[in-house]
């Protein structure tokens, strides 16, 4: 997006146009979704965290440095929100070397069965998001989901790059043990059912 029109509309919503707000809402509304839902893992929640950035935001345009970039700026309103919900939702949190984008989304026409391991590759990845404690699930997300760079997470999370890329190999470490972990039980199950006959039945009483 033109960063001249986006310093436009932040001027003329400081004046009071509700347009041109707007403008801006509809611009950044599935960013900021997308990270609530990854954050905070459920739909409803995404929808009501991304109405608070918003007000935030509107609140907030008197602060905002128009010689930073308004994505970065919008997106660090939207992390520290998240953050803070979880932090006050927490209750037990858990603590690849590189995630390919064929973990994240499917081909773009994939046939059926693609589509199901897909869907099922996702919903992994998710439940292995909520799993992460939020300063390294928001890594991933800024990360993959975003596709920002590491100068671009440093700025929405007010670090430094060094400590960005520091958590995010932290983060892909966790996640790839954790997808190791479920890898072995699947095959461990797996081998339990090879073990029982088909035809056993229960014993009778």
């Amino acid at each position: 997006m033109d960063a001249d029109q986006e310093r436009l509309w932040v001027a003329r919503a400081m004046s009071g146009d509700d347009e041109a707000f707007t403008k801006l809402v509809e611009a950044y509304q599935g960013p900021v979704y997308n990270l609530a839902y990854r954050m905070l893992g459920t739909a409803a929640e995404a929808e009501d965290a991304a109405q608070e950035t918003f007000l935030r935001v509107y609140t907030r345009l008197d602060s905002y440095d128009p010689q930073r970039k308004l994505s970065s700026w919008i997106l660090s309103i939207a992390s520290h929100h998240c953050v803070d919900r979880l932090r006050r939702r927490r209750g037990n949190t858990v603590s690849m070397e590189e995630i390919m984008s064929w973990r994240w989304l499917p081909d773009e026409k994939p046939k059926p069965e693609e589509r199901t391991l897909a869907q099922e590759k996702n919903t992994a990845i998710h439940r292995l998001l909520q799993d992460l404690p939020e300063q390294y699930r928001l890594a991933i997300v800024l990360r993959y989901w975003q596709d920002l760079s590491y100068e671009e997470m440093a700025e929405v999370t007010d670090s430094t790059v060094s400590a960005v890329k520091s958590r995010l190999h932290r983060a892909r470490q966790m996640m790839a043990a954790k997808m190791a972990e479920a890898e072995a039980a699947e095959r461990a199950g797996l081998g339990l059912e090879r073990r029982v006959p088909d035809n056993a039945v229960p014993g009778s009483i």
